[in-house]
């Protein structure tokens, strides 16, 4: 099962971020996790939040380029090697990690992990195959 991700072109000048986050704050939208790579003159920003379709409607509304990505939510072992064994387990089958970021638990020993990845179906098939833990939307709504 996979997540909706908001993936903003946000360009790289004062106050776009804070701009970003008060439309999402008007809308009454919680972030979840976010990520943001950047460049000279502008960046990317990847967020999970509890309304993803809303969030995009209104940052949309407000002139931002925006778009919906599907990502796998992962529960990794919060102990050294953790994340380097789910990679293994994905590079090792063929699956191409395109870019991950990480958010943090509730629970002790569990970190939590999404991933973009260049073959959602065969990705999923994998770590439910090796019993590990992907996480639905609405856990993470719930805020795991």
């Amino acid at each position: 099962m996979t997540i909706n991700q908001l993936s903003v072109f946000v360009e790289n000048k004062p106050g776009r971020l804070a701009e970003i986050t008060a439309i999402l704050q008007q809308s009454g939208i919680d972030i979840r996790a976010l990520s943001i790579a950047d460049t000279t003159h502008f960046g990317i920003l990847r967020l999970i939040v509890d309304a993803p379709v809303q969030a995009e409607q209104a940052l949309k509304d407000a002139g931002f380029t925006v778009s919906l990505t599907k990502v796998i939510a992962i529960g990794v072992d919060d102990q050294p090697g953790g994340l380097a064994k789910n990679l293994a387990l994905l590079s090792g089958h063929g699956v191409s990690v395109e870019y991950m970021y990480a958010f943090i638990s509730r629970e002790k020993k569990t970190a939590y992990v999404i991933l973009r990845v260049d073959d959602n179906d065969k990705a999923l098939d994998l770590l439910k195959s090796h019993g590990i833990p992907i996480l639905t939307e609405q856990e993470i709504i719930q805020g795991v």
